[in-house]
């Protein structure tokens, strides 16, 4: 059986990243986006972010262009924007698909393991959230309206809080 350790990505500043990096924590991958409705959500992942690092956890921003073209930047754009406005301090990722042919690796995976509302494995829109466990495995799967902050109760039960 697969993991999300399985997987590697570039980062924004180009950089291969292995995500068995990241191995025994627990996650929040996020497909995201700098000109969305949900764009604000970035202040409450990275709160999250900030609140249980010490704790084993991390936010992994993955932005996509894929919904209303709400992604247009470049990767330093994507950078410079999230941490003047957001402050965003965790990793984040070069601009991928998460669906379609083009769809990255990682994202197959992903929307496989936990398919979405009425048994379907493609994303809906931006800020569509995947919990991931200290052993890799996707644990549950929320949608782009779930707001960051109710999230920590189940990260803290993820993380053994």
């Amino acid at each position: 059986m697969s993991t999300v350790y399985d997987f590697s990505a570039k980062s924004l500043d180009g950089r291969d990243v292995s995500l068995s990096d990241y191995k025994g924590k627990a996650l929040l991958i996020v497909n995201t986006a700098s000109k969305c409705g949900f764009t604000p959500q970035y202040k409450g992942l990275e709160a999250l972010h900030e609140k249980l690092s010490a704790s084993g956890f991390s936010v992994l921003g993955f932005p996509c262009n894929q919904f209303g073209k709400q992604e247009p930047g470049s990767e330093s754009e994507i950078g410079a924007f999230c941490e003047k406005n957001y402050g965003v301090s965790f990793p984040m990722f070069a601009k991928i698909d998460v669906n379609g042919e083009d769809a990255h690796p990682l994202y197959r995976y992903l929307t496989r393991a936990k398919k979405g509302l009425f048994g379907t494995t493609a994303i809906k829109w931006n800020f569509t959230k995947f919990l991931i466990d200290r052993a890799g495995h996707v644990v549950a799967r929320y949608a782009p309206t779930k707001k960051p902050e109710t999230l920590e109760a189940p990260i803290r039960k993820v993380l053994g809080a």
